[in-house]
Formats: C-alpha cells, sequence, structure tokens
C-alpha cells in the first residue's frame, strides 16, 4: 500500500513539473519562431506543426505560415472541459497558463491579442487548432482570456496580429498587409473623384432657375448631371486589401452584419473586401462609422473601380 502511495506521489509531481514547464515555455522558446530564421520549440511532447487542410462541419480549413497576419472578429475561452488534454500539436493544454487556439496559423506561433472593448492587449502562444464557431477567430485559455477582463462576458471583440517576440520579451510585428495594399491596388484618383461630387450637390440644387421659370415646375425639375452621385450602386465601403483569398472570404463573413460583402479581385494579386452598394457618400459615411467603431479603422468610402 505504501509503494502504490509512492508511485500516485511520483506520478502527480511530474504532472506538476510538465504544467509549469508549459507555462514557462512562452519565455524559453520566444526567441525562435517561424518566419525569423530559426526554429520554433514546442512545449512538452509537442511538435512543430502547420498541417494540412481540414474539415470541420461543412466548411475547410487551410493552416499557412501567413507571417504578416492581423484580422479583427470575435474572442472566445476555453478552460476546464479541456484541462490537461492534448492540443492539436502534442502539447498539454494548461488553462491557466497564456496559449490559444486558432484555425490556421502555425503552432506554436505568437500573437498579439487587443479586446476592443478595452484597450488591453496580451501576447499569447498558439499551441491548438480552434474556434469552429461561427464568427469567432481565436480561442483562448481561461488564464488569458482573465488577463484581458472578457472571461466572465465569454466572448470580447479583438484584433489579432501575428508578432515575434525575442529572447528579452520584445515584440516584433510583421507589417500588415492591408497596410502596404490599401495604397497598391487603388489608383489615386478614385478615391477623391466622388468627394467634389457629393460636396456640390446641395450647392446645385439650390441655384434653382431664376424667374421667369413657374415655380411650380422647380421642384420636378431633374438635378443637373454634376449633382448627381458617381452611379447608384458604385459607392462601397473598403475594409481590407488582402493578398489572401481565404483571408478575404472570412473577413467578409464577418462583415456580414454591416450589409452585403464583396471579395473583388485586383490584376494585383490582391483581394479587396468591400461592403457595398451604397446610393450616396452620406448612407455609406454612416455604416462606415459603425463599422469604425467595431475596430475596423482603416475602412474607408471609396468608389468600385470601373474594370
Amino acid at each position: 500500500m505504501a509503494r502504490l502511495l509512492r508511485l500516485c506521489l511520483l506520478l502527480l509531481g511530474a504532472g506538476m513539473t510538465t504544467a509549469c514547464a508549459s507555462t514557462d515555455s512562452v519565455r524559453a522558446t520566444s526567441g525562435s519562431l517561424a518566419g525569423q530564421g530559426a526554429t520554433v520549440k514546442p512545449g512538452p511532447g509537442g511538435v512543430v506543426k502547420i498541417g494540412n487542410p481540414y474539415k470541420v462541419g461543412d466548411r475547410w480549413y487551410y493552416p499557412e505560415d501567413i507571417k504578416d497576419y492581423e484580422e479583427t472578429g470575435i474572442a472566445s475561452w476555453y478552460g476546464p472541459q479541456f484541462h490537461a488534454k492534448t492540443t492539436a500539436n502534442g502539447e498539454t493544454f494548461d488553462m491557466n497558463a497564456i496559449s490559444a487556439a486558432h484555425r490556421v496559423l502555425p503552432m506554436p506561433s505568437y500573437v498579439e491579442v487587443t479586446n476592443l472593448n478595452n484597450g488591453r492587449q496580451l501576447v499569447v502562444r498558439v499551441n491548438d487548432r480552434g474556434p469552429f464557431v461561427k464568427d469567432r477567430i481565436i480561442d483562448l485559455s481561461r488564464r488569458a482570456a482573465q488577463l484581458l477582463g472578457f472571461d466572465q462576458q465569454g466572448t470580447a471583440p479583438v484584433r489579432v496580429r501575428r508578432v515575434y517576440p525575442d529572447a528579452n520579451g520584445n515584440i516584433t510585428p510583421a507589417l500588415p498587409q492591408a497596410t502596404v495594399a490599401q495604397a497598391a491596388p487603388m489608383p489615386a484618383p478614385v478615391p477623391t473623384q466622388p468627394q467634389p461630387q457629393y460636396a456640390s450637390a446641395p450647392v446645385v440644387q439650390t441655384a434653382l432657375p431664376p424667374p421667369p421659370a413657374p415655380l411650380p415646375s422647380a421642384p420636378m425639375q431633374a438635378a443637373p448631371p454634376s449633382a448627381q452621385p458617381a452611379k447608384a450602386g458604385m459607392v462601397y465601403i473598403q475594409v481590407a486589401a488582402l493578398s489572401n483569398s481565404e483571408r478575404a472570404d472570412t473577413l467578409a463573413l464577418n462583415l456580414r452584419r454591416f450589409g452585403s460583402t464583396l471579395v473583388e479581385p485586383t490584376a494585383r494579386g490582391f483581394y479587396r473586401v468591400q461592403i457595398g452598394p451604397f446610393d450616396n457618400r452620406q448612407a455609406a459615411e454612416i455604416v462606415l462609422a459603425e463599422i469604425r467603431a467595431a475596430g475596423y479603422s482603416d475602412a474607408r468610402v471609396t468608389l468600385r473601380p470601373i474594370s
């Protein structure tokens, strides 16, 4: 009986050591990351893994080493029901450590998560796959959710971007693809063309023909062409321009709550994610305010280019 008790104590001690090693692995391996010219070291029992395409429900997911990954959406968290179970890359999930599950990023990799409700930020280590619920883009450990301040609510709007912490904890983000793409695919004159037309509309409409034009007929006169919108159905809100079609489709799906979405490929290899069409710029500006309040700060009103 004493021998059996001693064996149980040894096994318990080994389990606690493994949990501690998993918690400390963020610091121990932060200087060896994919995309930085070095080898990523997994946690205890784990492997470095990107993985093959896989299907959950009726949707396919395509794991990829997206070095400039950045996405805005809903975060959730998981805890007791998965605690001490094996993650997708063979590590042991510890709900009290700072980790996360992502659908396509390499395992392990690191992302900076910003809670858009309170501004809190946290760098977490991705070592699992998920979540597979509509509109959710990352599943955090319980401890990570506590630090970000949404463990009681269960979910929160977040911005997630891939980062590369060095051995001292300094963060090096990859250049967001959308930042470059916004200037590249759109011809310079396009965003500025509609503005004079809309700005001048009130002036032209009030400049009624002078007498002797009959007053009753004035409201029935059509506005001059310069006072009309560029063309009904051409006013859009552009949220991003991405180089990966899967990411563009995912973003478009997340944006459907704001209106009809469009993913438009360009000749330069980008995919514009747009919302619309709107009848005029004023209608688009109202929706634009809602989109920016949801965390898409780079969104803007534009005209859809004519091909």
